[in-house]
């Protein structure tokens, strides 16, 4: 799987609007609705929203991986954002996020699920990489930088 297949330059909003943590996390599954067509918009934030109390999903080094299950999703799909500011996510490390990754899939879909999350999770596991998509400007530019890490990964 290659996280490319999951996305598309218009699934990328940066910077986001947003100001905080909750905030984010909907502008990012508002995305996927307006994108992808994701049936049932507050199915998917109630699912997102509900996985992020039970623990919170910033990773730390300024990353956030929200990820929800639910069935008004057809399957796997991913957006992507960027906070104009740093926002306070209760991430592992204590820092701020500046990145989220958002996932939503399928409830009977749990392979490609965590099969993404690995994915994310490998490719942002270098200082380096945080940095330079911290660093795009537009979703284009992220999209190809994702494209180029992972041809380069094979």
């Amino acid at each position: 799987m290659k996280l490319t297949s999951l996305l598309t330059p218009a699934c990328i909003r940066i910077p986001l609007s947003s100001t905080d943590k909750q905030d984010a996390i909907f502008e990012l599954a508002d995305l996927l609705v307006e994108q992808t067509g994701v049936e049932d918009p507050e199915e998917l934030k109630a699912a997102i929203w509900k996985r992020e109390t039970t623990r919170t999903t910033g990773i730390g080094g300024g990353i956030a991986v929200p990820h929800g299950k639910t069935d008004g999703v057809d399957s796997l799909r991913m957006a992507i954002g960027r906070t104009k500011e740093p926002l306070d996510f209760g991430s592992i490390d204590g820092k701020p996020v500046e990145l989220i990754i958002l996932l939503a899939s399928p409830i009977d879909q749990t392979g490609p699920h965590i099969t993404a999350l690995s994915k994310i999770s490998q490719m942002l596991i270098d200082v380096a990489v945080r940095g330079q998509m911290k660093a795009c400007t537009n979703g284009e530019e992220m999209y190809e930088l994702i494209k180029q890490l992972e041809s380069s990964s094979v």
